[in-house]
């Protein structure tokens, strides 16, 4: 069996008819049932396992294949057993293991203590305890349970302890009671975590008491407004209450009922001490739902003992209140009674004579050793093997890769990545009622898209839809509103601006109107809106242009924000293109001090009578008004200004025609990317990604391919000399040394030939670097900071330049002797020139 066992011995009679006077005395509730009833209650008792979930028969585990630590105990561990027989008889729960095994896995996700509580709580599933008042007698390894999947609380808070300590967190085991809820893994009572609000704290301003503070102004806000925005307020304040008092009787009828059980639950969880990894303050983890819980929560009942891979402590304090008063000092041999003294901080203990009178006599002859030297040894090496996790099972998390829990008026799925065709990893369901039998709303969370969708929030109740992207979508879409993905209907896409090279940050679009954006352009457009008319009847004549039954445009209007280079009254604030009454309004910015800003209003000629008047601008097609006094502008001046804005009014309507074209476009491609998504796969994942596994078979394939050939077909490294013989067939002495000497010599003159290279380059990088160093001496008073960092940079590079350098010529030198030998070798053993240099 691969568990570390613990015997538990029997107390004495006289203790346990004194502990049960105790608990008729001080129990705090009236429970008629007696443990036969409790037993019994136990059977039937539900518990939050998902249903699909088939049954597993832990005593089916093949333990053949099992290392020895795991079916034996070592001498060290004997001795320990030892040792907590002994520490057992002065208390009445004892549960230590060396089952903790530390271990930093190499994912970064679980170098936080939330990745991995998340880890553990949606890779296990949960199983009950076989009795839900008793703890286990025995310990499955981590190993095993990641394998199979599966474990109670006790295996879930080893596994997860084991996690955290190896990332370094001051991580414990604890053993104790919580309640029923907590116990049976019930979420259906608490708010799921996504849809929890962070309350933001309001801060307190401190009032400074200054006698020589200057009189603050007299107050100008209208006393009737005061009046309004106190009753509105009351108004606000006596719905809020109306709504406080539905919710106290709706979480009345929600609380759940009376547990018999109550305080006696036993359940394990983990415990991360402040300090290690700027850890601010203690705080519980339920290894079950992966949530953190203050240490002060009522869902905590108590606790009966805590341990690490190190030691074990149990815990001396008074659980009446729960866990809110507990102190967690562990130094402390008042409040936490430690195992093994020496296997951590050195704690006081007690004189040998109080234990001695605190013992049995008839105990004492079983004790061979003075409880000091027992107390004195270390926790043994785990017995555990290292905890191991592959990528694809950290990829797919949950059992079979999906898994649903119920929230209260909630439900959340989660899914691996890759198991659903569309990316859909996580969805969370919103209902109106507890019964969740009708849909408010339903968030879906994506991955891998190739269009870089993140998340959709579906409105049932309004049919209103949003998706938001990640940055890299071919349109720079950062979220997009719509009920139907048809053209001229209401929708609203946001973009990312700064992608984007007019700025556009969002575009609301509905039948008749269009309002687009913008964010930082040089002109200081920030809004640009658009309202249409209604289209005539459709006509379609040979050579009618494409746009020409599209929408009309009443009219456009833009909004420009201040130009601080330009006077306010030359400076346009907003301009309206009334393109069907023929007609362009202008409004500047104000100015310092005034009330009413200038306006121009332009009137335009209809080209039809502009051909038979002589006059082209006359003073009534421009109606002034001037904030202040300034002179009568001259109607040539007034005339251009009307001929730059019908310019830009072509220009905008070209322009209004294209935003159409690109809202269509983009409705046009998210309907695509719906109907036949694709997902991203790295070119690192073989076993997904086919294309690149072919790619990469069909290149290795081409590399032999060429091998093989190179092989058949081997340049000969004489070649070059044997042409000068003429006859290569048969070759005489002379010319044997003759080649040999040769070739020795052309791979001299290459290895100088390169070394001078290497050695000029560095030569050169050396001067270069000494007439920086003497320009820098000279300047260096008149550099800025940013001059002296970029002067540095350089510096830095021509030193790393000349390292790499001086680097390559030594190796030059080192290599070039070995080089010239190892020819010389091949040209002896050549089988043309064995005849003749084989003994030279």
């Amino acid at each position: 069996m691969e568990v570390l066992e613990e015997r538990e011995e029997e107390e004495h009679e006289e203790e346990q008819e004194e502990e049960e006077q105790k608990d008729k005395e001080l129990k705090p509730l009236e429970i008629s049932d007696k443990p036969e009833d409790l037993k019994t209650k136990e059977s039937v008792e539900r518990v939050c396992v998902p249903s699909d979930v088939p049954d597993f028969d832990w005593s089916s585990i093949d333990t053949s294949q099992l290392p020895s630590s795991y079916k034996t105990n070592s001498p060290s561990e004997e001795k320990l057993l030892h040792v907590a027989a002994h520490f057992l008889q002065q208390y009445t729960h004892k549960f230590v293991s060396t089952t903790v095994r530390p271990t930093l896995l190499p994912y970064t996700e679980l170098y936080h203590w939330d990745g991995c509580a998340s880890f553990v709580s949606d890779y296990l599933i949960m199983e009950p305890l076989k009795s839900p008042i008793t703890p286990p007698s025995s310990l499955y390894s981590p190993t095993t349970i990641l394998k199979y999947q599966r474990g109670n609380c006790f295996d879930f808070s080893v596994l997860l302890c084991s996690m955290l300590i190896g990332a370094g967190y001051d991580a414990y085991c604890v053993h104790g009671y919580a309640t029923r809820e907590i116990c049976t893994l019930d979420e259906t009572l608490e708010v799921c975590p996504l849809l929890r609000k962070t309350q933001e704290v309001p801060k307190e301003e401190i009032k400074k008491s200054n006698k020589y503070r200057i009189k603050s102004p007299p107050d100008l806000q209208s006393k009737f407004e005061l009046q309004q925005k106190a009753k509105k307020a009351k108004k606000a304040e006596t719905e809020a209450a109306q709504k406080d008092k539905e919710r106290g009787e709706e979480m009345k009828v929600e609380k759940p009922k009376g547990d018999p059980l109550h305080g006696l639950r036993v359940h394990a969880w983990v415990l991360v001490l402040s300090g290690k990894r700027e850890v601010p303050e203690t705080f519980f983890i339920n290894p079950f739902t992966g949530n953190s819980h203050s240490t002060t929560d009522e869902q905590f009942l108590g606790i009966e003992s805590i341990w690490n891979h190190r030691n074990y402590w149990v815990n001396m304090q008074d659980c009446w209140n729960g866990c809110k008063d507990l102190v967690f000092d562990l130094s402390d041999n008042i409040r936490w009674e430690v195992m093994l003294s020496g296997s951590d901080k050195p704690h006081q203990l007690l004189p040998d004579a109080e234990e001695k009178n605190e013992l049995p006599d008839n105990d004492m002859d079983d004790v061979p050793e003075p409880e000091d030297e027992n107390r004195n040894l270390d926790m043994p090496p785990s017995w555990v093997d290292p905890i191991q996790i592959s990528p694809r099972e950290f990829e797919t998390r949950c059992c079979q890769g999906t898994k649903v829990t119920l929230y209260k008026k909630a439900k959340l799925e989660k899914w691996a990545p890759y198991l659903n065709a569309n990316g859909l990893v996580k969805r969370l369901t919103v209902y109106a009622d507890a019964e969740c039998s009708e849909v408010v709303e339903v968030k879906e969370w994506f991955t891998n898209r190739e269009d870089m969708l993140d998340l959709r929030e579906v409105n049932k109740r309004t049919q209103l839809t949003t998706d938001y992207f990640s940055p890299g979508h071919r349109f720079h879409l950062k979220a997009h509103t719509y009920v139907w993905l048809e053209p001229e209907t209401e929708n609203t896409m946001e973009f990312y601006n700064e992608a984007r090279v007019d700025g556009l940050q969002k575009r609301v679009q509905s039948a008749m109107e269009m309002t687009e954006y913008f964010v930082g352009r040089d002109d200081f457009l920030h809004v640009r809106y658009t309202e249409f008319g209604k289209r005539g009847k459709k006509v379609h004549l040979a050579g009618m242009r494409a746009d020409a039954n599209a929408r009309p445009i009443v009219q456009i209007k833009e909004c420009f924000h201040r130009n601080p280079e330009k006077p306010a009254d030359e400076d346009v604030a907003e301009r309206i293109f009334l393109i069907t009454e023929e007609m362009i309004h202008l409004t500047y910015h104000l100015k310092d001090n005034y009330l009413t800003a200038s306006q121009k209003d332009f009137f335009k000629i209809p080209e039809g009578e502009i051909r038979g008047r002589e006059d082209v601008m006359t003073p009534d097609m421009c109606i002034t008004y001037q904030a202040g006094f300034s002179k009568e502008e001259k109607l040539v001046h007034l005339y251009k200004m009307l001929q730059e804005l019908i310019e830009v009014e072509k220009q905008l309507k070209e322009q209004v025609r294209r935003s159409e074209a690109e809202v269509l476009n983009i409705l046009k491609t998210r309907e695509n990317e719906e109907n036949s998504v694709k997902l991203l796969v790295s070119i690192y994942d073989t076993e997904r990604n086919e294309k690149r596994r072919q790619e990469y078979e069909a290149m290795k394939k081409s590399r032999e391919d060429d091998l093989l050939g190179q092989e058949g077909q081997d340049l000969d490294y004489l070649a070059p000399f044997l042409l000068q013989t003429g006859n290569t067939e048969k070759i005489t002495k002379a010319q044997a040394l003759r080649l040999r000497n040769d070739c020795l010599a052309d791979l001299k003159r290459r290895l100088v030939n390169k070394a001078n290279i290497i050695q000029a380059r560095f030569d050169k990088a050396v001067e270069e670097l000494q007439k920086k160093d003497e320009w820098f001496q000279e300047n260096q008073d008149k550099l800025s900071e940013e001059e002296e960092e970029e002067f540095l940079a350089r510096y830095s590079e021509t030193t790393f330049l000349i390292h790499i350098l001086s680097l390559r010529l030594r190796r030059e030198k080192e290599t070039a002797p070995q080089k010239y030998l190892a020819l010389e070798e091949k040209l002896r053993k050549d089988p043309r020139f064995a005849e003749h240099l084989g003994h030279a």
